[in-house]
């Protein structure tokens, strides 16, 4: 599988793919950064920090901290963007392709780019019958949330893929009260139907 070059937004936290992302950006290297994916068409690499702000920060002296991520993350498609003024975007991103990083290094001017392959799409695994109820309880959590906010504010956007192993597990991921070291764990499984169960798991404990 072919290398390839990603130039990284580093978060505090997961993004899954086809989840939502809302960012305001402001920092001279990320305005840069979504300027040119705007203008080329291309994602940027989410990942999840480990050490660090999102914010660049300076440290002692002259230098900034050092900021630390994950190596596995998820690509970021730009849907939307707005400039509400000068220095500042507004962007809401879908989430692609997992990828796996080989290796990162910080530009000059503060930006993380980093080399390594993308993985494979999950493959489409009906939701077998003892996992049902899963999906059930999205839903009925969907239709609550519908009741209480406006549709574009919703944390589930359709399409919806209710029989889905991978889907249904991402957007329960996303839901769930969970550590950001667990949502990772369960991004870098790349068996749908185990991280469907891992989660049918987390739901119990969490009714508990």
């Amino acid at each position: 599988m072919a290398h390839q070059r990603i130039e990284l937004f580093p978060l505090s936290s997961v993004l899954f793919p086809g989840g939502h992302l809302n960012l305001r950006i402001f920092e001279p290297r990320y305005l840069d950064l979504i300027q040119r994916c705007l203008k080329s068409g291309e994602p940027f690499g989410v990942v999840a920090l480990t050490a660090g702000g999102e914010v660049r920060q300076r440290g002692e002296g002259e230098g900034f901290v050092q900021e630390a991520f994950e190596m596995l993350g998820t690509l970021a498609h730009i849907d939307h963007c707005e400039r509400p003024q000068p220095g500042l975007l507004q962007i809401r991103c879908t989430g692609g392709q997992r990828f796996a990083l080989d290796k990162s290094g910080c530009l000059p001017h503060g930006l993380w780019v980093g080399e390594g392959q993308l993985l494979p799409d999950d493959a489409a695994v009906p939701v077998p019958e003892d996992l049902q109820q899963v999906s059930r309880q999205l839903q009925l959590l969907l239709s609550q949330f519908e009741q209480a906010v406006a549709a574009e504010d919703l944390p589930l956007q359709p399409p919806y893929h209710w029989n889905d192993c991978g889907w249904l597990a991402n957007r329960w991921c996303e839901l769930l009260p969970l550590q950001q070291s667990q949502k990772q764990r369960l991004l870098a499984l790349d068996n749908p139907l185990l991280r469907l169960e891992l989660v049918a798991d987390l739901l119990e404990q969490v009714g508990r």
